[in-house]
């Protein structure tokens, strides 16, 4: 790999001799691009190509930053930095994804803003080791039959502080609308919490094929506003919800509705681990199914456990 800075100055030497070089390599080579600067940072985001990385020095970048172009499945573009990396915006998006196709994120921080990572329109991008708080709304969010992504191992906290109950902390797909399929959108390994003044995770419908796996949800800051009382709202369909565990909530740990005919099937809750000691809700279930039909079934297997509240679930358990 060679770094743009060195690819420059090749070619600034075969300028000089006439246009002979030899052994310099393939002009598409990918780079390795530094960056120090907010300046730095939108070039580079606007010029970087497939299998390139960008790499952040420690430091605050002031602004608001945005990537639309796609790298490929086998040549991706990594924007990557220590969590000392800090993406700080005063509005808007702190790093948008707009039609950047996989790219992957990892290690920095993205705070302030409205929202911290949105991703529109995008495939395979993945969101690795990040650190997201400090926003007025939500703090990631899959939208735009944005498909395949993969939010991991990354902390997000203290969203939602207009106050208006969209803090949500992974989004994935657009509410009222069946037009955004971000379809197999995988969260693994996050913590999420406390201070996320909505859900921890959002799934929409008209969204198929999520996964939400061996993640940590701290609801205290859940607000009531937008019926958010629960750690995950699961309206999108064939979802797996397996190996989490959560604590703090207002009143349930997981719910399914249908906001619109045919959506929020199919769910299915393994190995789950709730606590709703001091929840107050009407109902303080661990899975609350609210959607339950012959045509619209949710699977709860008894492997999912619940201390405190009135229960596990309003529906047969599965052995």
């Amino acid at each position: 790999m060679r770094t743009r800075t060195l690819l420059t100055s090749l070619l600034a030497a075969t300028t000089a001799t006439g246009g002979l070089l030899l052994s310099a390599g393939p002009a598409s080579a990918a780079s390795t691009i530094e960056v120090g600067t907010a300046a730095q940072l939108k070039t580079a985001l606007g010029s970087a190509r497939p299998g390139d990385t960008i790499h952040l020095a420690d430091g605050t970048y002031t602004g608001n930053f945005k990537a639309t172009a796609p790298a490929t499945a086998t040549a991706r573009i990594t924007l990557t930095g220590s969590p000392k990396a800090v993406l700080t915006a005063s509005g808007g998006y702190g790093l948008h994804l707009n039609g950047a196709s996989y790219w992957t994120v990892s290690g920095l921080t993205v705070t302030g803003g409205q929202k911290g990572i949105m991703i529109d329109a995008a495939d395979g991008v993945v969101v690795d080791g990040v650190t997201v708080h400090g926003l007025d709304m939500e703090g990631v969010h899959f939208r735009t039959s944005s498909t395949d992504g993969v939010i991991r191992n990354s902390t997000i906290y203290d969203t939602g502080n207009d106050g208006r109950g969209m803090g949500e902390g992974v989004y994935v797909g657009s509410a009222g609308t069946l037009s955004d399929r971000s379809d197999r959108i995988r969260i693994l390994h996050n913590t999420i919490g406390p201070d996320v003044g909505g859900e921890s995770i959002d799934i929409k419908e008209g969204t198929t094929g999520a996964q939400i796996i061996g993640n940590t949800f701290d609801g205290s800051g859940l607000t009531g506003a937008n019926y958010d009382d629960s750690w995950v709202d699961v309206k999108g369909n064939d979802v797996l919800v397996q190996d989490n565990t959560g604590t703090n909530t207002t009143n349930d740990g997981y719910q399914t509705h249908t906001q619109q005919s045919g959506w929020g099937c199919g769910t299915v809750f393994k190995g789950n681990k709730s606590t709703l000691t001091g929840a107050t809700g009407s109902t303080r279930l661990a899975i609350n199914v609210t959607n339950s039909s012959a045509s619209c079934r949710t699977t709860v297997y008894s492997s999912n456990t619940v201390t405190g509240g009135k229960g596990l679930t309003n529906v047969p358990v599965t052995p």
